[in-house]
């Protein structure tokens, strides 16, 4: 029974998680506190029950829409919320360690959030970055975690390297291209928030780990976003891209570090 009762109750977890995700989100990037006013109606000012709020079941009921002022929910709220319980749910699924499901559930959760506020306000907020390198090292003691000296090591390693890339392609940038930077609306090619999200997701995956999700969430940008930015001129959010590296650089970093030991260079 445990091998599904527990993916169960880490999944209905990850549901009033990912509501609290929901706020985290919408609130961090606007420097507004995630405790006070409580979840209310936009339209309305309405505070919204605990009945109202329950994760995903609610929205179902309601149809989508306010009790009192019917003025429409967005779809995002239940959306985050299931993916956060499945993300808990299969996190736990497939690690047998408790201690490690739930450090590797804590990160998806965190890369999810910045995924978010990263898309929708070109932010990521330090209590993502900052508070969850804090949580990195803190769940690194826990068992089957890397410890707390490989989570400090990886942390650094993630901020250093991803700090000269954003000041050698500074420089690149303002000598190919002058005013291309100015263009865009910035003055340095590499944002402090996506450094500092480095920072974080050493303290998780260590320096491979960081290797890996620098590089992977550089051609996924390029791939993904990197004509939609020629022709619109936006900026790349690189955090959204980090975020998505982040969790293959979990689930699969070491497999595909392996593969490529290996295969491509041989050793």
């Amino acid at each position: 029974m445990l091998e599904w009762f527990v993916p169960v109750i880490a999944g209905l977890f990850g549901l009033t998680i990912g509501s609290f995700l929901n706020v985290c989100t919408l609130r961090w990037p606007k420097e507004e506190s995630v405790v006070s006013p409580g979840s209310r109606c936009p339209k309305c000012q309405e505070a919204i029950r605990w009945y109202d709020n329950i994760p995903v079941l609610s929205w179902i009921v309601l149809r989508g829409k306010c009790r009192r002022c019917s003025e429409a929910v967005s779809i995002q709220y239940p959306l985050v919320e299931l993916a956060t319980g499945l993300m808990w749910a299969g996190t736990f699924a497939t690690h047998g360690t408790p201690g490690e499901a739930i450090r590797g559930a804590t990160f998806l959760t965190i890369l999810f959030g910045i995924s978010i506020s990263d898309a929708r306000f070109y932010i990521i907020p330090d209590e993502f970055s900052i508070g969850g390198a804090v949580l990195g090292v803190a769940l690194a003691f826990l068992p089957g975690g890397p410890g707390w000296v490989q989570a400090v090591i990886g942390g650094a390693v993630g901020f250093g390297v991803l700090w000269l890339v954003g000041v050698l392609g500074t420089r690149i940038i303002r000598k190919i291209s002058p005013g291309r930077l100015e263009e865009a609306g910035v003055d340095q090619a590499m944002g402090g928030g996506d450094v500092k999200m480095m920072m974080m997701v050493g303290t998780f995956v260590g320096i491979w780990g960081v290797a890996l999700t620098i590089f992977l969430g550089s051609v996924l940008a390029l791939l993904v976003f990197g004509p939609i930015s020629m022709v619109s001129k936006r900026l790349v959010p690189l955090g959204v891209f980090l975020a998505a590296a982040g969790g293959i650089a979990y689930q699969w970093g070491d497999v595909i570090i392996t593969w490529y030991t290996t295969s491509v260079v041989g050793m």
